[in-house]
């Protein structure tokens, strides 16, 4: 394949001329020259299995026998054995017979089993339109699995007609790999292929995630001048946002829109997507007042981008329970996934209130809720600590047909731990086991925080000694966790054994992580250590928090470290945060015992930055 390449200009993909056949004098002009045509002159099959004479049956009761054979064909499971007996004195071997049973069987699976047992039989001669009708039968039924096997089991080379039509089976099923290697087939025959299979290959490499062949691909249609269609802009300005390029997508669609072509509303949703992700709200504002201005009205997909992307955003969710209300209101119906999402997004920051009433709405409208829908409230009812309905929800749930899964546990057994019900918590953790139900790392770390919560950290450490012997990876999630509770009861080496391990397995710690180490560490007296694990979150460029700052300064003063601890408040006021009356005091009380001229001077000027930092601001 050619190296990839980005299109330079609008003009380079309409100024490139169509030249559908590259003519090629090297090549055979009949390329299917060596297959035999041999499927009709087998005028009886021979052997001890039959001794009467085939005839061709007329024309108008060729359709009458293929009927009656794709009858026995489909009714009887096996009929392989009775069929030459059934029809003793029919030519199987003809390929207007077979033409004939793939009209009537209608059903490819069936035609293709027939196929097998034909050519199975000892008289078959390969006849290349036998090949032709089955695999373009198999391709036709979106078969891309079959036909591939079926090409594979023979000595067989379609046309190119039906090569093309097969790829862009191939692109359909997501098979983009295999439709790649059938591409380099066509120079050996000296075809360029057709602008709908270059469109179905683009479109097919988009939805496969894979903007490095799609960037291939789109070289080597450059290359061979096939001049690209609105599909092919679509498909590009797809490409840019699955590369993260948002930017550049949205560039070629104005440039576009200058030239008179306006791609569908795909493309339009894709840039929405794109710009909600980065938050640029008002990127979105102008696609949809374009999409308008362009008599290409949004419809109910993109508001469902819209507001899927607002809800991820806690602080963004009222906007996008109010762009809802508004759909609403406008005439728009909000379908299942519209209603799962914004009930979940209203969960997330507790309006359990509105979320109930979009429950019950939905409802009314005769829409009703699927898993995912009674995860979302039953979520919503844990986080706020009714967890009566949510067990009560969680119970209709699974009364409705609906399976008990990883995620409807993880969900109670969160709720039940952030409100002080460990016990039940381990109680549903157990049932997990006995019901088949495979516990993953979010179960392990919701029991674990439950737990290290009631202050139990031998439990806790074997709930993660349980994890690692399911084969599952602790997460962030977990060493945060068991880490703040050994920094919290005082056990500051057992933490710094867990952040080895942290580390050694390559788990990114959380911010404030080290916050609570420094903390520790300053609790137990080690203020030495604490002032080098504070200087290493400075140096990585973290904001350690304010009361990690505080404590260490307590620590120092406490052990008559004057110095180091005025050296703490300097960083500390550095960052932003402002002196506590308690420290002030600590300090002055401190620093009165000392009666040292140059640590008063030292918490002067300190004062005065931070006095001349306050008017400024």
């Amino acid at each position: 394949m050619s190296s990839a390449r980005r299109p330079s200009s609008l003009s380079n993909l309409f100024l490139r001329q169509n030249s559908r056949t590259i003519p090629n004098p090297n090549l055979n002009p009949n390329p299917y020259s060596q297959f035999r045509n041999l499927g009709g002159g087998g005028d009886e099959l021979g052997g001890e299995e039959s001794v009467h004479v085939h005839h061709q049956p007329k024309p108008e009761s060729l359709t009458q026998i293929a009927k009656e054979v794709s009858r026995v064909v489909r009714t009887r499971s096996r009929w392989e054995q009775t069929l030459l007996s059934d029809f003793p004195t029919l030519n199987f071997f003809d390929p207007n017979l077979f033409q004939e049973l793939l009209k009537q069987q209608n059903n490819v699976f069936l035609s293709l089993r027939f196929f097998y047992w034909v050519s199975s039989r000892r008289d078959f001669v390969p006849d290349k339109l036998f090949f032709d009708m089955i695999f373009d039968a198999l391709v036709e039924a979106k078969a891309a699995n079959a036909a591939k096997s079926f090409l594979n089991s023979t000595d067989f080379t379609p046309k190119p007609a039906s090569l093309e039509a097969y790829i862009r089976c191939m692109c359909e099923n997501g098979s983009i790999e295999d439709a790649l290697k059938v591409f380099d087939e066509f120079p050996k025959l000296g075809v360029c292929l057709s602008l709908e299979t270059w469109n179905s290959a683009l479109l097919g490499s988009v939805r496969a995630g894979r903007p490095d062949i799609f960037w291939k691909l789109y070289g080597e249609m450059m290359d061979c001048g096939v001049a690209g269609d609105v599909d092919t802009f679509e498909y590009l300005i797809q490409a840019f946002c699955v590369d993260n390029n948002v930017s550049k997508g949205y560039k070629l669609l104005r440039q576009v829109l200058e030239d008179g072509v306006v791609p569908s509303n795909v493309a339009f949703n894709k840039l929405i997507s794109g710009f909600c992700k980065r938050g640029n709200y008002s990127r979105v504002s102008a696609l949809l007042h374009t999409m308008i201005a362009k008599n290409n009205f949004p419809d109910i997909f993109t508001y469902q981008e819209i507001i899927s992307k607002l809800c991820k955003r806690r602080k963004m969710v009222p906007e996008g329970f109010r762009i809802f209300n508004d759909l609403k209101d406008r005439g728009y119906a909000p379908d299942k996934v519209m209603y799962t999402t914004m009930i979940h997004g209203l969960c997330k920051i507790k309006w359990i209130g509105d979320a109930r009433k979009l429950w019950f709405e939905m409802i009314k409208k005769g829409i009703v809720p699927n898993e995912y829908t009674y995860n979302s409230l039953i979520y919503g009812l844990c986080k706020i600590g009714n967890l009566k309905d949510a067990m009560k929800l969680y119970k209709e749930m699974c009364f409705r047909g609906y399976k008990e899964t990883a995620l409807s546990s993880n969900i109670l057994i969160r709720g039940m731990c952030l409100h002080g019900r460990t016990e039940e918590a381990r109680g549903l953790f157990q049932e997990m086991s006995e019901k088949g139900i495979a516990r993953d790392i979010i179960t392990y770390n919701s029991l674990i925080q439950g737990v290290c919560k009631e202050g139990n950290t031998a439990e806790s450490m074997n709930l993660l000694g349980e994890l690692l012997e399911q084969g599952l990876q602790p997460s962030t999630a977990t060493y945060t966790a068991l880490i703040e509770k050994f920094c919290e009861t005082g056990d500051v080496d057992e933490a710094k054994k867990l952040w080895k391990d942290m580390q050694n397995r390559g788990v990114k710690p959380a911010a404030h992580t080290r916050d609570s180490i420094i903390t520790g560490l300053s609790k137990e007296g080690y203020a030495a250590e604490g002032m080098e694990w504070l200087a290493a979150m400075l140096n990585s460029k973290l904001r350690p928090r304010k009361q990690t700052f505080e404590r260490l300064i307590e620590c120092l003063s406490q052990g008559d470290k004057l110095d180091e601890a005025l050296l703490v408040l300097n960083y500390m006021l550095s960052v932003g945060y402002a002196l506590s009356e308690c420290i002030c005091c600590l300090l002055v009380d401190k620093l009165c015992e000392k009666n040292s001229d140059h640590l008063e001077m030292y918490f002067g000027s300190i004062l005065q930055k931070e006095i001349t930092a306050s008017e400024v601001s």
